[in-house]
């Protein structure tokens, strides 16, 4: 009996390329796929008029907003399948840039969205969940040593950077959810995937994302706005601090190893994931040397200031809301070698390879 899969943030980076390998696999009978933005080129026929296949399904809504649910049951109902219900939930939709003055509306959409989706599957009794966290949640403190890895059963810690912040309760919530739904006879599996930062040649060069990597490599020049004109100006140079570093997994690792997640049985039916390939971290002067830039060493404090200014200055144009400069100044690394054992697998690229090297599935698509 082929498979029913449900994926949220279908138009995000991970969501669509989700999507996209999902339409190969000849064992996936339908996808459903959610997002509040519209689908985007990667999922679409060669006109990017519609879906590339008739086995994909898109619902155009916000998880926050319950009718989502009842609408996929229906969609899925209407295909000839034996199967009515999904056996996969993918969850990776997430607001993930602070908006400016619309914290509440923030929160609803990430963590009362993802509410909803745990109780979908949990009411549903879906057999498979797999639910998209972060390494941020762990914590950048001054107090964080470069040669500490955290390691999955390290708890997360409450910061006041709100991306990480709302992963950390959405965990929390899913905790309580999951051993509610078993005390009511739920039997599936849930796993949450934890990964460093995801790049590669299709986040770098196929998406405009203004971040680090492509403000640091040099992706916004040519954009026309005078955000982007004042953090061009700033990365002529790489601004580093004494601890920061980052650690990068490919795209392609991440995808596979999500598929390897959602399809395969667990040793256990509640796992968390770190994902991040072996080896050394990407210190402030490695990313220097990688974007050809000289590195200038600052005070974390006067980070602080610089990123509280630009938040405010530009109504959040530049993401750099309150508590994002501990990121920059302080370090998490993590171990990411427990998932890469539970499925054999080996990263493609080590983090400063993730980081630089234009390679992998999509390379062809933007790497002229």
């Amino acid at each position: 009996m082929k498979k029913n899969i449900l994926i949220t943030g279908c138009s995000g980076y991970v969501g669509a390329m989700l999507v996209d390998q999902f339409l190969h696999n000849d064992e996936v009978g339908t996808i459903v796929a959610i997002d509040k933005e519209p689908l985007e080129e990667l999922v679409m026929d060669d006109k990017n008029t519609a879906l590339r296949s008739e086995k994909l399904i898109f619902i155009n809504k916000n998880l926050s907003d319950k009718a989502w649910m009842g609408e996929a049951l229906h969609k899925l109902s209407t295909k000839k399948a034996d199967n009515k219900n999904f056996d996969i939930v993918i969850h990776t939709a997430w607001q993930i840039r602070e908006m400016y003055g619309k914290k509440n509306l923030q929160w609803a959409w990430n963590v009362d969205g993802s509410d909803n989706v745990f109780d979908f599957v949990f009411n549903n009794k879906i057999k498979k969940l797999v639910h998209f966290s972060t390494v941020a949640s762990y914590g950048a403190f001054a107090s964080n040593s470069i040669s500490h890895y955290f390691k999955e059963d390290e708890k997360f810690r409450k910061t006041d950077y709100l991306y990480a912040e709302e992963k950390r309760v959405v965990e929390e919530n899913l905790e309580k959810k999951y051993a509610d739904a078993v005390r009511h006879g739920y039997d599936g599996q849930v796993v949450v995937i934890r990964p460093a930062a995801i790049s590669g040649p299709r986040g770098r060069l196929g998406r405009i994302r203004f971040g680090l990597q492509s403000a640091l490599s040099g992706s916004l020049k040519g954009e026309k706005s005078i955000a982007y004109t004042v953090v061009a100006a700033m990365t002529k140079f790489t601004p580093v601090t004494e601890k920061w570093l980052r650690q990068f997994v490919h795209e392609d690792d991440i995808v596979d190893l999500v598929i390897k997640s959602a399809t395969t049985k667990m040793p256990k039916n509640y796992e968390a994931f770190n994902v991040c390939p072996p080896g050394e971290s990407v210190m402030g002067s490695d990313m220097a040397k990688a974007v050809n830039k000289k590195a200038i060493k600052l005070n974390p404090q006067f980070i602080r200031f610089v990123f509280f200014w630009m938040w405010h200055l530009t109504h959040g144009k530049i993401p750099t809301s309150r508590g994002s400069w501990k990121g920059y100044s302080y370090p998490i690394a993590v171990d990411g070698s427990r998932i890469a054992s539970i499925f054999n697998h080996t990263y493609k690229m080590s983090c400063l390879e993730a980081f630089t090297k234009n390679e992998g599935r999509y390379a062809g698509r933007y790497v002229k």
